[in-house]
């Protein structure tokens, strides 16, 4: 392994936890609806447990409504039970073929309760991207003691790899920052 493969590697990494923080932060739900809301909901298929989006199509009807529509009818009944069983606090209402999910405004209080569960999410973002860095560095002396690089090599390494780990906390930082003024907007 080489030093340019320790940080191509680590680089890689960093970048999937932004990722993961990213799909995350979709999930806290603010005042308006998006259609990506329901993906983590599951709904029983013929015995299996399976996202509403792949047994549905998930629309918005205005900023604030979802639109839910079974490509089968018996599913309408499941679809229903499975939004209002999960832990979004939506309540939603079939009319027809299609169920409405209408969002409810957010209080001032839960707003902020929102915004510790963000600040929770960023958090570990930023505790995965630095052990990500420790690793690396570990792994740069591990080649420095076996004789695979020179020490000038493993120290340019070293601050390439810190000015990555700063580059991805302060993306982390800044998608955190979206993400509250999204919550705090009325």
């Amino acid at each position: 392994m080489s030093i340019a493969d320790v940080k191509k590697q680590t680089e890689r990494k960093m970048q999937k936890s932004i990722e993961a923080l990213r799909t995350d932060l979709a999930k806290v739900r603010t005042g308006r609806a998006h259609t990506g809301l329901l993906d983590h909901v599951q709904v029983e298929y013929y015995g299996s447990l399976v996202p509403v989006n792949t047994v549905a199509n998930v629309s918005l009807i205005d900023a604030r409504t979802l639109g839910v529509q079974p490509w089968e009818k018996n599913m309408l009944n499941k679809v229903e039970k499975a939004i209002r069983d999960s832990d979004l606090g939506l309540n939603p209402s079939a009319q027809g073929e299609l169920i409405r999910v209408p969002m409810p405004p957010l209080t001032e209080e839960r707003r902020r309760e929102l915004i510790k569960v963000v600040k929770g999410e960023g958090e570990g973002a930023k505790v995965a991207v630095r052990n990500l860095r420790r690793d690396a560095i570990a792994t740069l002396k591990e080649m420095l003691k076996n004789k695979e690089c020179s020490e000038d090599d493993e120290h340019r390494a070293q601050d390439e790899v810190q000015k990555l780990t700063d580059r991805y906390v302060a993306e982390i930082d800044k998608q955190l920052a979206h993400k509250e003024t999204e919550l705090m907007a009325i």
